[in-house]
């Protein structure tokens, strides 16, 4: 039995079971979610849990934030839970079947100009013309 045994446990009645989770994976402090029916989630219960520090929901994946100790939370989490963990990729695309087609159109607008943005790639930015500031 791992650390975030029981609270795995807690979180994955809370989730909506097994059966509505379509993917999971996680981040440097989140869990990401694809939930088969977002609405079984009991975001009131999941948020009054002591090892989660909030919630939202973003671009059709419901994002639990556990803080530095994902990973440890996560591994118990799969195991608990009995589901295979994917690739942050994998999440994103499996979370598209959660969004409208507006939602859908943003998505795609958004990661082609993101990373365009000044400040995002070092590769990208200017370096600055000597004898000016």
């Amino acid at each position: 039995m791992g650390k975030y045994t029981d609270a795995s446990r807690e979180l994955l009645e809370y989730v909506g079971g097994k059966e509505n989770i379509g993917a999971v994976s996680h981040c440097m402090t989140r869990m990401r979610f694809v939930l088969n029916d977002p609405k079984k989630a009991d975001i009131k219960k999941i948020e009054a849990m002591k090892v989660v520090k909030g919630t939202f929901t973003q671009s059709g994946q419901f994002q639990v934030i556990i803080g530095n100790t994902v990973s440890d939370f996560y591994n118990d989490f799969t195991a608990v839970a009995g589901v295979s963990g994917v690739s942050k990729a994998e999440v994103k695309q499996a979370a598209k079947r959660n969004q409208n087609p507006l939602q859908r159109v943003a998505t795609v607008l958004a990661e082609i100009f993101t990373p365009l943005l000044p400040g995002r790639s070092y590769a990208c930015r200017a370096e600055p013309v000597l004898g000016r500031s």
